[in-house]
Protein backbone atom coordinates (compact mmCIF):
# COMPACT_ATOMS: atom_id res chain seq x y z
CA UNK A 1 0.00 0.00 0.00
CA UNK A 2 2.96 2.39 0.60
CA UNK A 3 4.47 1.41 -2.37
CA UNK A 4 1.15 2.60 -4.01
CA UNK A 5 0.84 5.71 -2.56
CA UNK A 6 5.12 6.51 -2.81
CA UNK A 7 4.37 5.84 -7.15
CA UNK A 8 1.34 7.76 -6.76
CA UNK A 9 2.96 10.71 -5.10
CA UNK A 10 5.84 10.58 -8.23
CA UNK A 11 3.30 9.77 -10.91
CA UNK A 12 1.30 13.29 -9.33
CA UNK A 13 4.75 15.36 -9.13
CA UNK A 14 5.81 14.27 -12.44
CA UNK A 15 2.15 15.08 -14.25
CA UNK A 16 2.38 18.61 -12.03
CA UNK A 17 6.23 19.00 -13.61
CA UNK A 18 4.45 18.38 -16.90
CA UNK A 19 1.63 20.56 -16.66
CA UNK A 20 3.79 23.45 -15.44
CA UNK A 21 6.62 22.82 -18.62
CA UNK A 22 3.63 22.79 -20.49
CA UNK A 23 2.46 26.10 -19.37
CA UNK A 24 5.69 27.67 -19.46
CA UNK A 25 6.26 26.39 -23.04
CA UNK A 26 3.23 28.53 -24.00
CA UNK A 27 3.64 31.62 -22.37
CA UNK A 28 7.39 31.33 -24.19
CA UNK A 29 6.41 30.75 -27.13
CA UNK A 30 3.46 33.51 -27.01
CA UNK A 31 5.30 36.36 -25.78
CA UNK A 32 8.23 35.45 -28.50
CA UNK A 33 5.39 35.70 -31.13
CA UNK A 34 4.20 39.05 -29.45
CA UNK A 35 7.52 40.65 -29.62
CA UNK A 36 8.04 39.67 -33.18
CA UNK A 37 4.72 40.98 -34.07
CA UNK A 38 6.29 43.99 -32.12
CA UNK A 39 9.06 44.52 -34.27
CA UNK A 40 6.94 43.66 -37.77
CA UNK A 41 4.59 47.02 -36.23
CA UNK A 42 7.22 49.33 -35.17
CA UNK A 43 10.41 49.37 -37.47
CA UNK A 44 12.37 51.75 -35.81
CA UNK A 45 12.14 49.27 -32.82
CA UNK A 46 13.63 46.81 -34.99
CA UNK A 47 16.48 48.16 -36.29
CA UNK A 48 17.74 49.63 -32.75
CA UNK A 49 17.32 45.88 -32.16
CA UNK A 50 19.04 44.73 -34.92
CA UNK A 51 16.64 43.40 -36.65
CA UNK A 52 17.33 44.45 -40.52
CA UNK A 53 14.02 43.15 -42.14
CA UNK A 54 12.17 46.57 -41.61
CA UNK A 55 14.88 49.16 -42.20
CA UNK A 56 13.30 50.48 -45.08
CA UNK A 57 9.64 50.83 -43.15
CA UNK A 58 8.45 53.27 -40.62
CA UNK A 59 5.76 52.79 -38.66
CA UNK A 60 2.60 52.74 -40.03
CA UNK A 61 -0.29 55.17 -38.46
CA UNK A 62 -3.18 55.41 -40.82
CA UNK A 63 -6.47 54.72 -38.98
CA UNK A 64 -6.88 50.91 -40.43
CA UNK A 65 -2.78 50.16 -39.17
CA UNK A 66 -4.04 51.42 -35.56
CA UNK A 67 -7.31 49.93 -35.45
CA UNK A 68 -5.17 46.32 -36.34
CA UNK A 69 -2.91 46.80 -34.31
CA UNK A 70 -4.99 47.05 -31.53
CA UNK A 71 -7.13 44.40 -32.17
CA UNK A 72 -3.92 42.34 -32.38
CA UNK A 73 -2.99 43.62 -28.99
CA UNK A 74 -6.10 42.89 -27.41
CA UNK A 75 -6.14 39.51 -28.61
CA UNK A 76 -2.93 39.00 -27.71
CA UNK A 77 -4.15 40.11 -23.90
CA UNK A 78 -7.09 37.13 -23.91
CA UNK A 79 -4.42 34.59 -24.73
CA UNK A 80 -2.28 35.66 -21.90
CA UNK A 81 -5.25 35.15 -20.08
CA UNK A 82 -6.00 31.55 -21.52
CA UNK A 83 -2.39 30.50 -19.36
CA UNK A 84 -2.80 28.96 -15.78
CA UNK A 85 -0.65 31.03 -13.81
CA UNK A 86 -0.55 29.12 -10.92
CA UNK A 87 1.25 26.81 -13.30
CA UNK A 88 4.22 29.01 -13.67
CA UNK A 89 7.32 29.23 -12.21
CA UNK A 90 8.42 32.20 -10.48
CA UNK A 91 10.01 33.29 -13.21
CA UNK A 92 7.64 32.62 -15.75
CA UNK A 93 4.98 34.61 -13.99
CA UNK A 94 7.19 37.94 -13.92
CA UNK A 95 7.61 37.70 -17.46
CA UNK A 96 3.49 37.06 -18.12
CA UNK A 97 3.16 39.99 -15.74
CA UNK A 98 5.47 42.30 -17.62
CA UNK A 99 4.47 41.28 -20.56
CA UNK A 100 0.86 41.67 -19.49
CA UNK A 101 1.76 45.43 -18.54
CA UNK A 102 3.24 46.36 -21.50
CA UNK A 103 0.00 44.98 -23.96
CA UNK A 104 -1.96 46.82 -21.41
CA UNK A 105 -0.91 50.30 -22.45
CA UNK A 106 -0.62 49.52 -25.69
CA UNK A 107 -4.58 49.08 -25.76
CA UNK A 108 -5.44 51.63 -22.89
CA UNK A 109 -3.38 54.41 -25.08
CA UNK A 110 -5.52 53.82 -28.06
CA UNK A 111 -8.84 53.33 -26.26
CA UNK A 112 -7.89 57.02 -24.90
CA UNK A 113 -7.02 58.23 -28.24
CA UNK A 114 -3.58 59.19 -27.60
CA UNK A 115 -2.79 59.43 -31.38
CA UNK A 116 -4.56 62.39 -31.07
CA UNK A 117 -1.46 64.43 -29.33
CA UNK A 118 1.58 63.38 -30.64
CA UNK A 119 3.50 66.40 -28.95
CA UNK A 120 4.55 66.96 -25.47
CA UNK A 121 5.54 70.67 -24.57
CA UNK A 122 8.92 69.69 -25.13
CA UNK A 123 8.82 66.63 -27.64
CA UNK A 124 6.82 65.13 -30.63
CA UNK A 125 6.64 62.79 -33.54
CA UNK A 126 8.66 65.60 -35.50
CA UNK A 127 11.56 65.50 -33.47
CA UNK A 128 11.82 61.51 -33.35
CA UNK A 129 11.65 61.28 -37.13
CA UNK A 130 14.40 64.08 -37.22
CA UNK A 131 16.61 61.30 -34.98
CA UNK A 132 16.76 59.20 -37.85
CA UNK A 133 20.40 59.92 -39.54
CA UNK A 134 22.12 59.15 -35.55
CA UNK A 135 20.57 55.60 -35.35
CA UNK A 136 21.50 54.83 -39.00
CA UNK A 137 24.91 52.46 -40.34
CA UNK A 138 25.33 52.85 -43.84
CA UNK A 139 27.92 50.03 -44.39
CA UNK A 140 26.49 48.28 -47.86
CA UNK A 141 24.52 49.32 -51.13
CA UNK A 142 21.29 47.63 -48.66
CA UNK A 143 21.66 50.18 -45.52
CA UNK A 144 21.57 53.01 -47.98
CA UNK A 145 18.47 52.44 -49.87
CA UNK A 146 16.98 51.10 -47.19
CA UNK A 147 18.11 55.00 -45.18
CA UNK A 148 16.53 56.51 -48.28
CA UNK A 149 13.35 54.48 -48.61
CA UNK A 150 12.67 55.14 -45.11
CA UNK A 151 13.25 59.20 -45.63
CA UNK A 152 10.70 59.26 -48.90
CA UNK A 153 7.60 58.16 -45.68
CA UNK A 154 8.70 60.94 -43.77
CA UNK A 155 6.47 63.86 -45.12
CA UNK A 156 3.90 61.44 -44.84
CA UNK A 157 4.56 60.57 -41.35
CA UNK A 158 4.35 64.23 -40.73
CA UNK A 159 0.94 64.75 -42.98
CA UNK A 160 -0.69 61.27 -41.00
CA UNK A 161 0.41 62.65 -37.17
CA UNK A 162 -1.13 66.19 -38.14
CA UNK A 163 -4.20 64.67 -39.43
CA UNK A 164 -4.77 62.96 -35.92
CA UNK A 165 -3.97 66.46 -34.53
CA UNK A 166 -6.58 67.71 -37.08
CA UNK A 167 -9.51 65.07 -35.11
CA UNK A 168 -7.79 66.22 -31.56
CA UNK A 169 -8.75 69.50 -32.21
CA UNK A 170 -12.25 68.40 -33.07
CA UNK A 171 -12.87 66.93 -29.84
CA UNK A 172 -10.96 69.58 -27.67
CA UNK A 173 -8.85 66.67 -27.60
CA UNK A 174 -4.82 69.25 -27.57
CA UNK A 175 -2.33 70.02 -25.27
CA UNK A 176 -2.94 73.20 -23.35
CA UNK A 177 -2.38 76.66 -25.27
CA UNK A 178 0.22 77.57 -22.50
CA UNK A 179 2.62 74.83 -22.64
CA UNK A 180 2.59 75.08 -26.98
CA UNK A 181 4.27 78.88 -26.61
CA UNK A 182 7.08 79.08 -29.26
CA UNK A 183 6.49 75.03 -29.82
CA UNK A 184 7.33 76.04 -33.13
CA UNK A 185 10.55 77.01 -32.48
CA UNK A 186 11.50 73.12 -32.26
CA UNK A 187 10.68 72.40 -36.01
CA UNK A 188 12.13 75.77 -37.19
CA UNK A 189 15.62 73.60 -37.65
CA UNK A 190 14.53 71.67 -39.53
CA UNK A 191 13.14 74.17 -42.18
CA UNK A 192 16.76 74.46 -44.43
CA UNK A 193 17.77 76.70 -47.01
CA UNK A 194 19.56 73.37 -49.19
CA UNK A 195 19.15 69.78 -48.83
CA UNK A 196 22.91 69.82 -46.98
CA UNK A 197 21.95 71.54 -44.08
CA UNK A 198 19.40 68.92 -43.40
CA UNK A 199 20.46 66.38 -40.69
CA UNK A 200 18.71 64.15 -42.87
CA UNK A 201 21.74 64.72 -45.23
CA UNK A 202 24.58 63.88 -42.70
CA UNK A 203 24.83 59.85 -43.23
CA UNK A 204 24.97 60.69 -46.89
CA UNK A 205 27.99 62.90 -46.69
CA UNK A 206 29.75 60.28 -44.09
CA UNK A 207 29.37 57.21 -47.22
CA UNK A 208 33.16 55.51 -46.51
CA UNK A 209 35.19 54.27 -49.38
CA UNK A 210 33.71 50.62 -49.87
CA UNK A 211 31.04 52.86 -52.39
CA UNK A 212 31.91 53.49 -55.86
CA UNK A 213 32.25 57.68 -56.70
CA UNK A 214 29.01 56.84 -59.35
CA UNK A 215 27.07 55.09 -56.59
CA UNK A 216 27.87 58.32 -53.73
CA UNK A 217 26.86 60.59 -56.15
CA UNK A 218 23.54 59.17 -57.10
CA UNK A 219 22.68 58.71 -53.93
CA UNK A 220 23.10 62.15 -52.71
CA UNK A 221 21.34 63.07 -55.47
CA UNK A 222 18.33 61.09 -54.70
CA UNK A 223 18.47 62.12 -51.31
CA UNK A 224 18.71 66.01 -52.13
CA UNK A 225 15.45 65.61 -54.39
CA UNK A 226 13.79 63.82 -51.30
CA UNK A 227 14.61 66.34 -48.75
CA UNK A 228 14.36 69.29 -50.62
CA UNK A 229 11.10 68.31 -52.48
CA UNK A 230 9.43 66.37 -49.25
CA UNK A 231 10.75 66.43 -46.15
CA UNK A 232 11.57 70.46 -45.70
CA UNK A 233 7.97 71.04 -46.74
CA UNK A 234 6.71 69.05 -44.66
CA UNK A 235 8.14 70.40 -42.02
CA UNK A 236 7.26 73.85 -42.86
CA UNK A 237 3.68 72.64 -43.46
CA UNK A 238 3.80 71.56 -40.20
CA UNK A 239 5.65 74.86 -38.77
CA UNK A 240 2.50 76.66 -40.41
CA UNK A 241 -0.03 74.27 -38.78
CA UNK A 242 1.19 75.05 -35.42
CA UNK A 243 1.10 78.88 -36.13
CA UNK A 244 -1.82 78.72 -38.19
CA UNK A 245 -4.41 76.26 -36.92
CA UNK A 246 -3.48 74.26 -33.92
CA UNK A 247 -2.11 76.40 -31.13
CA UNK A 248 -4.49 78.93 -31.44
CA UNK A 249 -7.51 76.41 -31.22
CA UNK A 250 -5.43 74.80 -28.34
CA UNK A 251 -7.67 74.76 -25.73
CA UNK A 252 -7.19 76.70 -22.28
CA UNK A 253 -7.74 74.72 -19.73
CA UNK A 254 -4.74 72.56 -18.48
CA UNK A 255 -6.10 69.90 -16.54
CA UNK A 256 -5.95 66.16 -18.51
CA UNK A 257 -9.50 65.49 -16.88
CA UNK A 258 -10.96 68.35 -19.34
CA UNK A 259 -10.22 65.84 -22.23
CA UNK A 260 -13.03 63.57 -23.32
CA UNK A 261 -13.22 60.76 -20.96
CA UNK A 262 -10.18 62.72 -19.17
CA UNK A 263 -11.21 61.47 -15.46
CA UNK A 264 -10.71 57.82 -16.69
CA UNK A 265 -7.50 58.62 -18.36
CA UNK A 266 -5.74 60.46 -15.60
CA UNK A 267 -6.48 57.44 -13.31
CA UNK A 268 -5.54 54.73 -15.90
CA UNK A 269 -2.14 56.99 -16.59
CA UNK A 270 -2.06 56.75 -12.06
CA UNK A 271 -2.10 53.22 -12.70
CA UNK A 272 0.20 52.74 -15.47
CA UNK A 273 3.29 55.10 -13.92
CA UNK A 274 3.06 54.36 -10.78
CA UNK A 275 1.94 50.75 -10.82
CA UNK A 276 -0.18 50.95 -7.74
CA UNK A 277 -3.88 51.66 -7.17
CA UNK A 278 -3.55 54.78 -5.24
CA UNK A 279 -5.82 57.78 -6.06
CA UNK A 280 -5.19 61.11 -7.00
CA UNK A 281 -6.04 62.53 -3.94
CA UNK A 282 -4.03 59.95 -1.88
CA UNK A 283 -1.14 60.82 -3.95
CA UNK A 284 -1.20 64.63 -3.31
CA UNK A 285 -1.53 64.44 0.39
CA UNK A 286 1.74 62.14 0.09
CA UNK A 287 2.79 64.93 -1.69
CA UNK A 288 2.44 67.50 0.96
CA UNK A 289 3.34 65.20 3.39
CA UNK A 290 7.07 65.13 1.77
CA UNK A 291 7.50 68.41 1.19
CA UNK A 292 7.06 69.27 5.25
CA UNK A 293 9.53 66.64 5.75
CA UNK A 294 12.24 68.01 3.03
CA UNK A 295 11.58 71.79 3.75
CA UNK A 296 12.25 70.82 7.50
CA UNK A 297 15.62 69.45 6.24
CA UNK A 298 16.74 72.10 3.95
CA UNK A 299 16.15 74.41 6.93
CA UNK A 300 18.56 72.62 8.78
CA UNK A 301 21.33 73.18 5.73
CA UNK A 302 20.35 77.19 5.89
CA UNK A 303 20.76 77.09 9.88
CA UNK A 304 24.22 75.43 9.66
CA UNK A 305 25.16 77.52 7.00
CA UNK A 306 24.54 80.92 9.75
CA UNK A 307 22.35 82.40 6.34
CA UNK A 308 20.80 85.98 7.43
CA UNK A 309 17.01 85.31 6.18
CA UNK A 310 14.62 82.65 6.00
CA UNK A 311 14.41 79.62 2.99
CA UNK A 312 12.66 81.58 0.23
CA UNK A 313 15.77 84.28 0.21
CA UNK A 314 18.26 81.34 0.75
CA UNK A 315 16.42 79.80 -2.31
CA UNK A 316 16.76 83.41 -4.08
CA UNK A 317 20.47 83.80 -3.39
CA UNK A 318 20.84 80.49 -4.80
CA UNK A 319 19.06 81.48 -8.26
CA UNK A 320 21.09 84.73 -8.47
CA UNK A 321 24.49 84.39 -7.33
CA UNK A 322 26.80 83.83 -10.25
CA UNK A 323 29.76 81.59 -8.12
CA UNK A 324 26.88 78.88 -8.46
CA UNK A 325 26.39 78.80 -12.42
CA UNK A 326 29.03 77.75 -15.43
CA UNK A 327 30.05 80.82 -17.83
CA UNK A 328 30.34 78.57 -20.91
CA UNK A 329 28.62 75.29 -22.06
CA UNK A 330 31.82 73.43 -21.94
CA UNK A 331 32.53 74.02 -18.67
CA UNK A 332 29.15 72.72 -17.60
CA UNK A 333 30.08 69.63 -19.50
CA UNK A 334 33.44 69.08 -17.83
CA UNK A 335 31.98 69.93 -14.41
CA UNK A 336 29.44 67.14 -15.14
CA UNK A 337 31.90 64.64 -16.78
CA UNK A 338 33.97 65.26 -13.51
CA UNK A 339 31.53 64.42 -11.20
CA UNK A 340 30.57 61.50 -13.21
CA UNK A 341 33.82 60.08 -13.09
CA UNK A 342 34.00 60.22 -9.48
CA UNK A 343 30.62 58.56 -9.37
CA UNK A 344 31.89 55.55 -11.43
CA UNK A 345 34.97 54.85 -8.71
CA UNK A 346 32.78 54.51 -5.66
CA UNK A 347 30.39 52.12 -7.69
CA UNK A 348 32.35 48.84 -5.98
CA UNK A 349 30.99 49.86 -2.72
CA UNK A 350 27.53 49.67 -4.34
CA UNK A 351 27.00 46.78 -6.42
CA UNK A 352 28.34 43.36 -6.40
CA UNK A 353 27.31 43.06 -10.42
CA UNK A 354 28.01 46.45 -12.76
CA UNK A 355 27.04 46.60 -16.44
CA UNK A 356 29.63 46.28 -19.65
CA UNK A 357 28.20 49.11 -21.46
CA UNK A 358 29.93 52.45 -21.26
CA UNK A 359 28.48 55.95 -21.39
CA UNK A 360 29.47 59.65 -22.74
CA UNK A 361 28.40 62.91 -21.28
CA UNK A 362 26.63 64.89 -24.13
CA UNK A 363 24.64 68.24 -24.19
CA UNK A 364 20.99 68.57 -25.26
CA UNK A 365 20.74 69.18 -28.89
CA UNK A 366 20.12 72.87 -29.43
CA UNK A 367 17.02 71.85 -31.19
CA UNK A 368 15.02 70.71 -28.32
CA UNK A 369 17.18 72.15 -25.44
CA UNK A 370 14.91 75.59 -24.86
CA UNK A 371 11.76 73.37 -23.48
CA UNK A 372 14.17 70.41 -22.54
CA UNK A 373 14.48 69.28 -19.24
CA UNK A 374 17.50 70.26 -17.14
CA UNK A 375 19.52 66.76 -18.48
CA UNK A 376 17.92 63.20 -19.12
CA UNK A 377 19.69 59.50 -20.07
CA UNK A 378 19.66 58.39 -23.68
CA UNK A 379 19.52 54.88 -23.65
CA UNK A 380 21.48 52.89 -26.89
CA UNK A 381 19.81 52.64 -30.01
CA UNK A 382 22.39 49.65 -31.16
CA UNK A 383 24.84 47.74 -29.59
CA UNK A 384 27.76 49.45 -30.77
CA UNK A 385 26.66 52.75 -29.01
CA UNK A 386 27.00 53.78 -25.61
CA UNK A 387 24.17 55.56 -23.29
CA UNK A 388 24.67 59.21 -23.29
CA UNK A 389 23.94 61.26 -19.89
CA UNK A 390 22.26 64.69 -21.67
CA UNK A 391 23.33 68.14 -19.59
CA UNK A 392 20.82 70.96 -20.72
CA UNK A 393 23.59 73.66 -21.72
CA UNK A 394 20.56 75.87 -22.67
CA UNK A 395 20.33 78.99 -20.58
CA UNK A 396 23.51 78.31 -18.84
CA UNK A 397 22.41 81.09 -15.91
CA UNK A 398 19.43 78.61 -14.83
CA UNK A 399 21.64 75.57 -14.77
CA UNK A 400 23.29 75.77 -11.17
CA UNK A 401 26.35 73.46 -10.68
CA UNK A 402 25.27 72.80 -6.83
CA UNK A 403 22.62 70.74 -9.05
CA UNK A 404 25.10 68.77 -10.99
CA UNK A 405 26.07 66.06 -8.29
CA UNK A 406 22.53 64.50 -7.78
CA UNK A 407 21.74 64.97 -11.58
CA UNK A 408 24.58 62.99 -12.59
CA UNK A 409 23.53 60.26 -9.62
CA UNK A 410 20.33 59.87 -11.50
CA UNK A 411 20.68 59.97 -15.31
CA UNK A 412 23.81 58.18 -15.29
CA UNK A 413 25.36 56.34 -12.31
CA UNK A 414 24.13 54.50 -9.74
CA UNK A 415 21.00 55.65 -11.74
CA UNK A 416 19.65 55.12 -15.01
CA UNK A 417 22.56 54.24 -16.97
CA UNK A 418 23.37 51.54 -14.49
CA UNK A 419 20.03 49.98 -14.03
CA UNK A 420 18.98 50.07 -17.73
CA UNK A 421 22.52 48.52 -19.30
CA UNK A 422 22.03 45.63 -16.38
CA UNK A 423 18.96 45.30 -17.82
CA UNK A 424 19.82 45.04 -21.06
CA UNK A 425 22.77 43.22 -20.83
CA UNK A 426 20.73 40.15 -18.67
CA UNK A 427 20.98 36.57 -20.07
CA UNK A 428 18.70 34.15 -20.71
CA UNK A 429 15.26 36.69 -20.30
CA UNK A 430 12.94 37.75 -23.10
CA UNK A 431 12.83 41.15 -24.71
CA UNK A 432 9.89 41.67 -23.15
CA UNK A 433 11.66 41.70 -19.89
CA UNK A 434 14.98 43.45 -20.72
CA UNK A 435 13.18 46.21 -22.99
CA UNK A 436 10.05 46.96 -21.05
CA UNK A 437 10.77 50.21 -18.91
CA UNK A 438 8.10 50.87 -15.66
CA UNK A 439 8.92 54.10 -15.03
CA UNK A 440 7.99 53.49 -10.91
CA UNK A 441 10.77 51.34 -10.89
CA UNK A 442 13.63 53.13 -13.27
CA UNK A 443 12.59 56.90 -11.72
CA UNK A 444 12.27 55.62 -8.05
CA UNK A 445 15.77 53.88 -8.68
CA UNK A 446 17.36 57.42 -10.44
CA UNK A 447 16.14 59.18 -7.53
CA UNK A 448 16.87 56.36 -4.91
CA UNK A 449 20.38 56.54 -6.28
CA UNK A 450 20.67 60.74 -5.75
CA UNK A 451 20.63 59.00 -2.03
CA UNK A 452 22.63 56.96 -2.98
CA UNK A 453 25.71 59.81 -3.83
CA UNK A 454 25.11 60.90 -0.11
CA UNK A 455 25.88 57.90 1.31
CA UNK A 456 29.43 58.30 -0.59
CA UNK A 457 30.07 61.58 -0.04
CA UNK A 458 29.44 63.09 -3.42
CA UNK A 459 27.71 65.95 -2.02
CA UNK A 460 30.96 67.98 -0.86
CA UNK A 461 29.49 70.91 0.55
CA UNK A 462 26.17 71.86 2.05
CA UNK A 463 25.46 73.96 -1.53
CA UNK A 464 25.41 70.28 -3.21
CA UNK A 465 23.47 68.98 -0.66
CA UNK A 466 21.01 71.33 -0.78
CA UNK A 467 20.84 70.57 -4.48
CA UNK A 468 20.17 67.14 -3.73
CA UNK A 469 17.43 68.32 -1.21
CA UNK A 470 16.37 70.79 -3.96
CA UNK A 471 15.87 67.89 -6.40
CA UNK A 472 14.02 65.40 -4.08
CA UNK A 473 11.93 68.45 -2.90
CA UNK A 474 11.20 68.91 -6.87
CA UNK A 475 9.96 65.50 -7.20
CA UNK A 476 8.09 65.59 -3.65
CA UNK A 477 6.07 69.10 -5.10
CA UNK A 478 5.32 67.06 -8.33
CA UNK A 479 2.86 64.67 -6.60
CA UNK A 480 1.09 67.74 -5.55
CA UNK A 481 1.32 70.20 -8.42
CA UNK A 482 0.46 67.02 -11.60
CA UNK A 483 -2.18 65.86 -9.13
CA UNK A 484 -3.34 69.54 -7.81
CA UNK A 485 -3.71 70.88 -11.99
CA UNK A 486 -4.79 67.53 -13.24
CA UNK A 487 -7.48 67.13 -10.54
CA UNK A 488 -8.22 69.69 -8.16
CA UNK A 489 -8.26 72.69 -10.64
CA UNK A 490 -5.41 74.29 -9.80
CA UNK A 491 -4.18 76.70 -12.74
CA UNK A 492 -0.75 76.92 -14.12
CA UNK A 493 0.16 80.17 -12.12
CA UNK A 494 -0.57 78.19 -8.80
CA UNK A 495 1.74 75.34 -9.82
CA UNK A 496 4.38 77.82 -11.00
CA UNK A 497 4.05 79.29 -7.68
CA UNK A 498 4.10 76.26 -5.65
CA UNK A 499 7.11 75.36 -7.58
CA UNK A 500 9.23 78.37 -6.78
CA UNK A 501 8.36 78.32 -3.48
CA UNK A 502 9.51 75.31 -2.27
CA UNK A 503 12.35 74.14 -4.63
CA UNK A 504 15.55 75.95 -5.67
CA UNK A 505 14.88 74.79 -9.36
CA UNK A 506 15.36 78.42 -11.22
CA UNK A 507 12.11 80.18 -12.89
CA UNK A 508 13.23 79.02 -16.26
CA UNK A 509 13.53 75.16 -15.16
CA UNK A 510 10.04 75.55 -13.12
CA UNK A 511 8.53 76.65 -16.28
CA UNK A 512 9.94 74.10 -17.88
CA UNK A 513 9.14 71.17 -15.64
CA UNK A 514 5.05 72.68 -14.94
CA UNK A 515 4.33 72.61 -19.07
CA UNK A 516 6.15 68.91 -19.13
CA UNK A 517 3.67 67.64 -16.16
CA UNK A 518 0.52 69.46 -17.87
CA UNK A 519 1.06 67.77 -21.35
CA UNK A 520 2.43 64.44 -19.81
CA UNK A 521 -0.31 63.41 -17.37
CA UNK A 522 1.12 61.43 -14.10
CA UNK A 523 4.22 60.39 -15.20
CA UNK A 524 6.10 62.62 -12.51
CA UNK A 525 4.65 60.90 -9.88
CA UNK A 526 6.40 58.04 -10.38
CA UNK A 527 9.77 59.06 -9.13
CA UNK A 528 8.80 59.67 -5.13
CA UNK A 529 6.24 57.08 -5.40
CA UNK A 530 9.19 54.18 -6.35
CA UNK A 531 11.90 55.71 -4.42
CA UNK A 532 9.61 55.71 -0.89
CA UNK A 533 8.97 51.83 -2.25
CA UNK A 534 12.64 50.93 -2.75
CA UNK A 535 13.97 53.04 0.52
CA UNK A 536 11.01 51.27 2.71
CA UNK A 537 11.93 48.01 1.30
CA UNK A 538 16.04 48.44 2.22
CA UNK A 539 14.48 49.17 5.71
CA UNK A 540 12.63 46.38 5.88
CA UNK A 541 15.55 44.42 4.66
CA UNK A 542 17.69 45.87 6.57
CA UNK A 543 15.76 44.79 9.83
CA UNK A 544 15.36 41.56 9.10
CA UNK A 545 19.26 41.09 8.16
CA UNK A 546 20.82 43.11 10.74
CA UNK A 547 24.63 42.43 10.94
CA UNK A 548 23.72 40.65 7.95
CA UNK A 549 22.44 43.14 5.90
CA UNK A 550 24.96 43.59 2.63
CA UNK A 551 24.27 46.80 0.62
CA UNK A 552 25.79 45.26 -2.26
CA UNK A 553 23.55 42.13 -2.16
CA UNK A 554 20.86 44.04 -1.64
CA UNK A 555 21.56 46.45 -4.71
CA UNK A 556 21.65 43.51 -6.94
CA UNK A 557 18.41 41.63 -5.42
CA UNK A 558 16.84 45.18 -7.03
CA UNK A 559 17.91 45.05 -10.51
CA UNK A 560 17.92 41.43 -10.73
CA UNK A 561 14.77 41.43 -12.62
CA UNK A 562 15.27 44.17 -14.19
CA UNK A 563 12.59 47.13 -14.40
CA UNK A 564 9.68 45.20 -12.86
CA UNK A 565 6.44 47.10 -11.37
CA UNK A 566 6.23 47.83 -7.81
CA UNK A 567 4.43 44.68 -6.33
CA UNK A 568 6.78 41.92 -7.73
CA UNK A 569 9.69 44.18 -6.58
CA UNK A 570 8.15 43.86 -3.13
CA UNK A 571 7.63 40.21 -3.42
CA UNK A 572 11.03 39.84 -5.17
CA UNK A 573 12.83 41.66 -2.04
CA UNK A 574 11.10 39.49 0.15
CA UNK A 575 12.09 36.66 -1.12
CA UNK A 576 15.86 37.94 -1.02
CA UNK A 577 15.45 38.53 2.64
CA UNK A 578 14.73 34.90 3.20
CA UNK A 579 17.23 33.62 1.21
CA UNK A 580 19.93 35.33 3.21
CA UNK A 581 17.96 34.25 6.46
CA UNK A 582 18.41 30.46 5.69
CA UNK A 583 22.00 31.62 4.85
CA UNK A 584 22.72 33.03 7.88
CA UNK A 585 21.15 29.48 9.64
CA UNK A 586 23.99 27.00 7.70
Amino acid sequence: MRAFMRLALVSLCLMTGMSQAKDEDKLNQLVEEIWQYELKSFPLMASSEGVRDYDAQLMDISAGALEQRHQQFTQYLNKLDEINQKALSRDGLITLLMQRYRLQNYVDLYRFNEHYVPITSEYGFHSSLAQLPNNVRLKNTQDVENYLSRLTLVAQRMQDNMAWMRQGMQVGMTQPKAVLVGFEESVTPLIVDSPEQSPFYAPLEALGEEFTAQQVEKWRTDAKAIIAKQIVPAYQAFHDFLVDEYIPAAREDIAATSWPNGEAFYQNRIRYYTTTDMTAAEIHQLGLDEVARIRAAMQGIIDKLEFEGDINAFIQFLRTDPQFYAKTAQELLVHASYIAKQMDAKLPQLFGLLPRTPYGVAPVPDSIAPKYTTGRYVSPRRDDQPGYYWVNTYALDKRPLYAIPALTSHEAVPGHHLQISLANEMQGLPPVRRKTYISAFGEGWGLYSEFLGKEVGMYEDPYDDFGRLSYEMWRACRLVVDTGMHTMGWSRDKALEYMLENTALSEHNVKTEIDRYISWPAQALSYKIGEIKIKALRKNAEAALGEHFDIRQFHDAVLAEGSVPLFILEQNIEQFIQTQLERTKE
